[in-house]
């Protein structure tokens, strides 16, 4: 009888060591309350943007199969106040990915970002509530010359407090090993009526209005962003820190860093 169970005891254990060793996946806590970009953004007045809305909580991403999946908390209850279908509406989610040499040091039309030496980025998924047909083109139009690298989810939905997508790892590149990459979450804002040069994003001005975020600047030198995923040696209001020049021009730009698990 014992005999008997030694192998299939050893079946067991080999099958759970195989699960463990392909199984890839990730996950990033950030810090309740720093929705406030560099330390004193404010969001806009309309009732819709809801405390909390811009505050990434956590952050997961795993390989299930040919797909590599993206997970967003928020610190409120999504809702979809201007009817886009996939149960929310304000937020726009940019999932920067650093997982080859080299890459990109400008982040997307609108962010006002850019990226350290060594944490540039070789693709960015972009979880909107806009039809993917929209959001492409757009960035054909006004990121052409990165459109190759953007990468979009057939379909994007949020439900409770997070906010999904999913996309083929043959469209990210690298090794698949998605546990192993570098990421940079920038969490914006949706704009259906974005300027002539950003793509869906909701700007960041000196004061706050009813659809524009407060607290920056009215030239485009500040960052346009609320939340950007926190690291240990890479802290959010260091990386957002920026200077403008006299006539709003960019003297110092925010500058992100891969955060890695």
């Amino acid at each position: 009888m014992n005999n008997n169970k030694i192998p299939l005891a050893v079946c067991l254990a080999s099958l759970l060591a195989i699960g463990i060793s392909t199984a890839h996946a990730v996950e990033f806590d950030d810090p309740k309350g720093d929705d406030n970009g560099p330390g004193n953004y404010v969001y806009p007045t309309d009732s819709v943007y809801k405390p909390g809305s811009f505050d990434i909580t956590k952050v997961v991403i795993k390989k299930n199969g040919d797909q590599a999946e993206f997970a967003v908390d928020v610190n409120s209850s999504l809702e979809d106040p201007w009817g886009m279908g996939g149960g929310f509406s304000v937020q726009m989610i940019f999932i920067f990915i650093k997982n080859a040499p080299g890459g990109h040091t400008e982040s997307l039309p609108g962010l006002n970002l850019q990226f350290a030496p060594g944490s540039e980025w070789n693709k960015v998924v972009i979880l909107s509530p806009q039809k993917k047909a929209r959001v492409v083109g757009e960035a054909q139009t006004k990121a052409p010359k990165l459109i190759a690298d953007i990468v979009v989810p057939n379909m994007t939905r949020g439900n409770n407090r997070t906010i999904k997508g999913s996309v083929p790892l043959s469209e990210l590149g690298g090794d698949g090993n998605v546990d192993a990459w570098g990421y940079q979450v920038v969490m914006q804002s949706n704009e259906g009526f974005p300027a002539a040069g950003d793509l869906l994003t909701r700007k960041v001005n000196e004061y706050e209005g009813q659809h524009r975020f407060g607290g920056g600047n009215d030239g485009d030198c500040d960052p346009h962003t609320m939340d950007v995923l926190d690291g240990p040696d890479s802290k959010q209001s260091e990386m957002l820190a920026y200077t403008c020049g006299p006539n709003g021009e960019a003297v110092k730009r925010a500058t992100l860093k891969m955060i890695r698990k």
